[in-house]
C-alpha cells in the first residue's frame, strides 16, 4: 500500500477544521480566527510534535505508523470509516472491525426471514454459518450447521468426509481450492487475529490436503460461482451461488439461486413447502 500524501495533508486539515475545541476539552479564546483545532492542538492531543503534525498536512512528511494514526483519529474525532479511510490514506491497513465476529446485524436476520422461496445464509469470513433462513436450512442442512460445533463450513469439508456426500465427487478438488483461497484472503484481512490463525493451525493438523493447497498461497474472494447439490429429496440441483459481502468484510450474505432455464426453481418450491422431513419420510 502507498501513501497518498496530498489527499492525506487535504482529509487532516479538513478534519481539523470541522471538530471544535470545546469537543476536546479546549479553550475557545476570544483570539481564534481559523474554524476548529489548529495544529498545534491536534499534535497536543495526538501526543507528538507540532513540526511532526505540520509536516503531514503539508504533504511532506514521513509515512505515519498505524500508532501514529489512531492518535490521530481519537484527536480529530473521526468515526470508524474516517478512520479506515485515515489509514488508508497513509498506506496503512485499516484496523480490525470492532465487536464480535458472531454477531449477526438485525438488517441481515430480517432480509433472511424475507427471502422465503430463496435459500440464504450469513457467514463469517472465516467459514463459520452464523444464520440460515428455512429453505437453506432444508437444502443444506445436512452439510451447513449453525451449532456451535461443526458449523465451519473449511473445517467440515476437510475434516468431515460427510460433509463432501452432498457435491459431486468430480468437483471436489475444485471446491477444496475455493475454500483454501477465500480463507487465505480472510487470514490476509485480519493479520494477527488469534481466531484465524487458530482455524489455520486446526485444519493444518486433521488434513494433509488443506496444508498443501494452503502453502500454494492462492488468494481469491469468493463473489459467484455455480455449484450443484445432491440433495436426498430432489436430486441434484444447479444452484447460481451470489455472495454480498457487508461493509465490514467480516460477514457475507449468500443466496442461492435457481439459474434461468433450469427446474430448479420448481424443486426449490417443491422443497419449501412440504420439507425435507416429509419429502424424505
Amino acid at each position: 500500500m502507498t501513501i497518498d500524501r496530498r489527499e492525506l495533508a487535504d482529509f487532516l486539515r479538513r478534519s481539523r477544521e470541522r471538530v471544535s475545541p470545546p469537543e476536546t476539552g479546549l479553550a475557545t479564546g476570544s483570539r481564534r480566527r481559523t474554524p476548529g483545532l489548529r495544529r498545534e492542538e491536534v499534535a497536543q492531543l495526538a501526543g507528538m510534535s507540532t513540526d511532526y503534525y505540520t509536516r503531514l498536512e503539508q504533504a511532506r512528511g514521513p509515512q505515519p505508523s498505524p500508532q501514529i494514526l489512531a492518535a490521530l483519529a481519537r484527536a480529530l474525532r473521526l468515526s470508524d470509516d474516517g478512520r479506515d479511510h485515515l489509514h488508508l490514506l497513509a498506506g496503512q491497513r485499516p484496523p480490525a472491525a470492532a465487536g464480535r465476529d458472531d454477531q449477526v446485524g438485525a438488517g441481515l436476520l430480517h432480509l433472511l426471514e424475507r427471502l422465503p422461496g430463496t435459500a440464504a445464509q450469513v457467514l463469517s469470513d472465516l467459514g463459520d454459518v452464523l444464520a440460515q433462513n428455512d429453505l437453506a436450512r432444508s437444502l443444506l442442512g445436512g452439510v451447513c450447521t449453525v451449532s456451535e460445533h461443526g458449523r465451519n463450513v473449511v473445517w467440515r469439508w476437510f475434516a468431515d468426509p460427510a460433509a463432501r456426500a452432498a457435491y459431486p465427487a468430480e468437483e471436489h478438488a475444485h471446491y477444496s481450492r475455493v475454500h483454501v483461497a477465500d480463507l487465505r484472503a480472510a487470514v490476509g484481512r485480519r493479520a494477527g487475529d488469534p481466531a484465524a490463525a487458530r482455524l489455520v493451525e486446526r485444519l493444518r493438523g486433521a488434513s494433509e490436503e488443506f496444508t498443501t493447497l494452503w502453502e500454494l498461497h492462492e488468494v481469491a474472494v469468493r463473489r459467484h460461482s455455480r455449484m450443484r447439490v445432491l440433495h436426498p429429496a430432489i436430486g441434484p440441483v444447479d444452484l447460481d451461488c451470489q455472495v454480498l459481502l457487508a461493509p465490514e468484510g467480516n460477514q457475507r450474505l449468500v443466496l442461492l439461486t435457481p439459474p434461468p432455464g433450469t427446474d430448479t426453481a420448481d424443486r426449490l418450491a417443491l422443497l419449501a413447502g412440504a420439507g425435507e422431513e416429509r419429502l424424505v419420510g
